[in-house]
């Protein structure tokens, strides 16, 4: 539900130079090419100003370092230092989160020896195991399951479906999707007498303060030991995180990537779409891997791979340019062939 907010109170929230009316109401927000009279945009990047004469919107979010717009007669401007952190400020207050009621539903089970705190909601046939500890103002969703000697820290948030199993621990301020499931056993066996044997996973996983994990994403415990999501990282849908995997702080680690077990990743790490990084490695600080590359080595703090197998990101596009002037380079050779004649014939 979206709530109305002046363009002036808007500006003075932002710490936004205003161009325009202020005394216009906003009740949403939306894409600058469909927007409508009642909404608001935002513009980041120059490819996108070629919506700015035909919007539709009540105003846009311009960011300085595009430099001077002109704005069509009738639209207002909002000049701020950063588009993208503006908007995310917007959204906030435009369309403000509802708040659960506190308590505990009539459906919900809890084990023996639970500890709630403050302001604690838990939603339809959630399932509390024995010794769990929940901070002030968690909020669990409808059929989650929460093992047991789990803790949760304050404000966090499991949307609905969300397993969490016996003895995680999930800090303060972190947000888990729909499906996530956190402290699973990894994937351990040993082969003997023809068959695999299951190696049992009697370690931990913890996910630290202020991480967001994305729906259906699996973040597997400690074989022995354990588990580590640093804080501030955020994981997008669809991620495997395997045993003894330890991530660090403000990593961004993007759909679809799969890290094998007991691999270190730095702070700051950023991981693209579909990334593979086999067991056993270390990914420095700073590190950018991108979309569907193969990690078979580790990789030194602040440097860009990718490729299959991942490589340093210059040594790829030398190797790329060359590659585009291969049939190029045939052809030469098949000239220079030509010239001198079959290769090995005697001389007369």
């Amino acid at each position: 539900m979206s709530r109305d907010l002046k363009l002036s109170e808007l500006a003075r929230r932002l710490d936004a130079e205003l161009v325009g009316d202020g005394e216009r109401t906003v009740s949403g927000a939306a894409p600058i090419e469909t927007a409508g009279p009642e909404e608001v945009s935002f513009l980041a990047r120059r490819k996108y100003l070629q919506y700015l004469p035909t919007t539709r919107a009540a105003a846009v979010i311009v960011g300085r370092d595009l430099g001077e717009v002109e704005p069509p007669r009738g639209l207002a401007l909002l000049w701020v230092d950063d588009a993208h952190l503006a908007l995310a400020d917007t959204l906030s207050w435009l369309y403000p989160e509802e708040e659960p009621e506190p308590g505990v539903a009539p459906t919900a089970t809890l084990g023996p020896g639970v500890e709630i705190g403050e302001d604690v909601s838990i939603g339809h046939y959630v399932a509390i195991g024995g010794g769990v500890k929940l901070g002030d103002r968690v909020r669990i969703g409808p059929h989650c399951s929460v093992g047991d000697r789990s803790q949760i820290g304050a404000e966090t948030e499991l949307r609905s479906q969300v397993a969490l199993y016996p003895d995680t621990i999930v800090g303060e301020r972190c947000i888990l999707h729909s499906g996530a499931r956190i402290g699973v056993d990894g994937y351990g066996y040993v082969f003997t007498d023809g068959g695999h044997r299951k190696i049992p996973q009697v370690g931990r996983c913890v996910i630290e303060d202020d991480v967001e994990i994305g729906a259906n994403s699996c973040i597997d415990r400690g074989s022995v030991g354990e588990t580590r999501i640093g804080a501030g990282s955020k994981i997008d849908n669809l991620v495997h995180v395997a045993h003894n995997v330890r991530i660090g702080r403000n990593c961004i680690i993007v759909a679809q990537v799969g890290i094998a077990g007991s691999t270190e990743i730095g702070n700051g790490v950023a991981l693209a779409g579909q990334v593979g990084i086999i067991g056993h490695l270390s990914i420095g600080d700073g590190a950018r891997v991108a979309a569907q590359a193969g990690v078979t080595q580790d990789i030194p703090a602040g440097e860009t791979w990718f490729g299959h197998p991942a490589r340093p990101h210059t040594r790829v596009m030398r190797a790329n340019a060359a590659f585009l002037k291969l049939p190029e380079l045939i052809q030469r050779v098949r000239r220079i062939e030509k010239q001198l004649g079959p290769v090995g014939a005697d001389d007369d």
